[in-house]
């Protein structure tokens, strides 16, 4: 068995996988989705992945999905939908990515099925971000300001009273006004990420953050956690909510004690988790991979 995993920087995750994946005895190949042609001259669709030869593998690992214009982020996207509808098992499947690399996408799912996640608000008229932003100060509401397609804590900013609110065009905006009320915690800044595979919550850490963004790449400090049964549940919900085969589900605990469900990744990073976990999180995944794609073959 040959699988692919889509990536265009294999980096400490995708050599993670790459090991646990050798160790079920599985060979691997690093394939960047730019590289892919899809051939439609033949009487049958064809996708041509490098180092497949113009055959189609049984199942595809998705580590990650490069940013672009919006056309090539179609075409990489159609790329994974067209393998999907050929039999490929997809993980994450990319319909799951799309609803989490989408910001707007996920706070409405989440809404949808009940989970508790911060009041947010979504809108391309700068007049109706003043409204909502005078709104939220009228009821003593802090707003945090983040891309619609974003990670890693980039981009995220507070609104503060006496700041302007930025143009529609500037980086991090987009042309989108995606703002979501500020979660207080208790004491100083920290939020959880709890890492669901298979339906399971299988690791947690807290992330405390030198300021109060949290986020490992933005320096923020992990420690690991037990996760309480409202966490566990919370993150359970979340994935559901999202129908997704794993996840980091970004957790915060309000002054108040209530948790809330900030974001849910579908391409997460876990070096930061694996530093204070006593298994291979790698190994977890590619098990979960590979036994759900026997029950496919079965």
């Amino acid at each position: 068995m040959k699988i692919p995993i889509f990536t265009d920087e294999a980096g400490w995750q995708g050599k993670q996988l790459k090991l646990a994946f050798a160790k079920r005895d599985v060979e691997t190949v690093f394939v960047s989705l730019p590289e892919c042609v899809i051939d439609l001259a033949q009487q049958q669709p064809q996708i041509h992945i490098p180092h497949f030869d113009h055959a189609t593998p049984s199942a595809a690992f998705v580590r990650g999905v490069a940013g672009g214009t919006l056309p090539q982020v179609i075409t990489r996207l159609n790329v994974l939908h067209m393998l999907s509808m050929q039999g490929v098992r997809i993980y994450n499947d990319v319909k799951a990515i799309e609803r989490t690399v989408d910001k707007a996408m996920t706070s409405f799912l989440l809404r949808t099925h009940d989970v508790a996640t911060p009041a947010t608000w979504v809108c391309e008229s700068r007049l109706h971000a003043e409204l909502i932003r005078q709104i939220a100060l009228d009821n003593h509401q802090q707003l945090v300001m983040k891309p619609l397609f974003g990670s890693q804590g980039q981009g995220v900013r507070k609104l503060l009273s006496h700041e302007a609110l930025p143009v529609p065009m500037q980086q991090f905006v987009d042309g989108v006004y995606y703002l979501q009320q500020l979660i207080e915690t208790a004491d100083v800044s920290h939020d959880y990420r709890v890492f669901v595979i298979g339906d399971k919550v299988i690791a947690a850490m807290k992330r405390t953050g030198a300021s109060w963004v949290n986020n490992v790449a933005a320096g923020g400090r992990c420690e690991a956690v037990q996760p309480n049964a409202a966490m566990v549940q919370l993150a359970l919900q979340a994935a559901k909510a999202v129908d997704i085969d794993y996840c980091g589900v970004d957790i915060i605990q309000a002054v108040s004690g209530e948790y809330y469900v900030l974001e849910v990744n579908s391409i997460p990073a876990w070096r930061g988790l694996q530093a204070v976990t006593d298994f291979n999180i790698a190994e977890l995944l590619v098990d979960d991979f590979l036994n759900k794609i026997s029950l496919v073959k079965s």
